[in-house]
């Protein structure tokens, strides 16, 4: 049976096929609710209102969703903000990705996601943060982030301007996403370097406040960090705290890598001079017995006394100087060498 949906009447979709109105036919419009969607169209996006979104198989709208892609892709290359526009915006999904990992907060973290509200203008942030939802990385298959089956919108909408649409980002967006409900709305400016915050008032609000700028930074209450503009770049800070990016952390453990490196050539040359050292003291010590054994003869042998072999073998493998120094001295005064030792 068809679908009502108060503005026109919709072919029931079934399992084994596509309907009529969802096929991906090339240049040719889908149908939803009161919206035709044209990906050649150079009007607004409009996502179906929920009443069609729900009467909708998963293949449906699959198809919905891939064709959505297509025609923000083809906007996308056709207004192309360059290399600085997407290294601004990695860095920062970088660095926030990084951060609440760590901290293990639960917030949902994307770039460039479709949102589509029901019946409402498809909206692509270049950034966008959702609380409470566990971003699991790697293993998430959301292309498009569906209001209708999420339950919410995002907390957070972030704009990278570089030579894009100045109209879209600073005026229209500022509009939009305060009357969709985005509690925050951020712009940085990459070819001016300023940065700009909105806020609604309150859960009910619809029309943004301007944030005020504070010693140089703006504070996201979404997200609990400062930002600012520094040295040509986007900055995030817990209190006095800048974030790192992945380059800056690689850096940074390089370095560190470099003095362990530092440290243990030193710690090893460190230990060959003592070895060296120690060496040393220990032929001295072996040399000044050597020269006491020595002592002992000579001061027999001088005074006349026979040495037997027994005493040369008994002063041969002392190894105690103290012994020795008294031998010699006694070696001196005795009338028989044997005497020396006793």
């Amino acid at each position: 049976m068809p679908v009502q949906t108060g503005l026109r009447s919709l072919p029931a979709p079934h399992d084994t096929a596509l309907a009529p109105w969802c096929r991906p036919r090339h240049n040719e419009p889908m149908t939803f609710g009161a919206h035709a969607f044209d990906p050649d169209s150079h009007g607004p996006l409009l996502a179906p209102d929920e009443l069609t979104w729900r009467a909708m198989s998963a293949e449906q709208r699959r198809t919905f969703i891939d064709r959505v892609h297509d025609a923000l892709n083809q906007q996308r290359d056709a207004m192309s903000e360059g290399r600085p526009h997407f290294r601004a915006k990695t860095k920062a999904l970088d660095m926030l990705g990084r951060y609440f990992q760590r901290i293990g907060r639960r917030i949902y973290l994307a770039s460039e996601l479709p949102v589509l509200y029901p019946g409402e203008r498809i909206v692509q942030p270049d950034l966008i943060a959702v609380l409470d939802v566990e971003d699991t990385g790697e293993q998430d298959e959301r292309s498009a982030w569906v209001v209708a089956d999420e339950g919410k919108g995002p907390d957070l909408a972030m704009e990278v301007y570089y030579r894009g649409d100045e109209g879209k980002d600073f005026v229209q967006n500022v509009e939009d996403y305060a009357r969709l409900g985005i509690h925050e709305y951020f712009i940085y400016d990459r070819r001016r370097q300023t940065l700009s915050g909105y806020r609604l008032s309150g859960a009910d609000a619809r029309k943004y406040r301007r944030l005020p700028m504070r010693f140089g930074r703006l504070a996201s209450s979404v997200l609990g960090l400062e930002m600012q503009v520094r040295q040509g770049r986007l900055r995030f800070y817990q209190g006095d705290a800048e974030l790192p990016d992945s380059d800056e952390l690689i850096a940074r453990i390089e370095s560190m890598v470099d003095d362990l490196e530092v440290r243990r050539d030193e710690a090893e040359a460190r230990a060959e001079q003592e070895q060296q050292r120690a060496e040393q003291e220990q032929q001295r010590a072996s040399q000044i017995l050597d020269d006491l054994r020595a002592a002992v003869l000579e001061i027999l042998a001088a005074r006349g006394l026979a040495v037997t072999e027994e005493l040369q073998r008994l002063v041969a493998a002392c190894a105690d100087s103290a012994t020795l120094r008294r031998w010699a001295i006694r070696a001196g005064t005795v009338s028989s060498a044997d005497d020396v030792a006793k």
